[in-house]
């Protein structure tokens, strides 16, 4: 990553923005830390109740899905908690 910073660096085209609150950057370079973010993640998702990096959770909020697509991804994807979880967040979507 270091080489690609300084690609873009080099070609002046190399931004930095301030993160909100709640962003995270991890450092998955060796087997460990790799471990660590992957228990990171898991902690997260189970303790505030949502999955990190749910393409089709973003495809909904920026309104490029409906509820009821998300509910049929969910459906495609299966009975695993992946699917279930879209499933939920659409049959919730639909109560509000």
């Amino acid at each position: 990553i270091t080489d690609l910073l300084l690609h873009f660096l080099a070609n002046e085209t190399l931004a930095c923005e301030i993160q909100a609150r709640g962003t995270v950057w991890l450092d998955m370079g060796t087997p460990e830390s790799l471990l660590e973010a992957a228990e990171f993640v898991k902690t997260i998702e189970k303790r505030q109740g949502f999955k990190i990096g749910c393409p089709e959770e973003v495809a909904f909020s920026l309104g490029l899905i409906d509820a009821a697509s998300l509910s049929d991804i969910g459906g495609q994807i299966g009975e695993n908690g992946y699917g279930r979880y879209l499933r939920q967040l659409a049959e919730e979507i639909g109560l509000r």
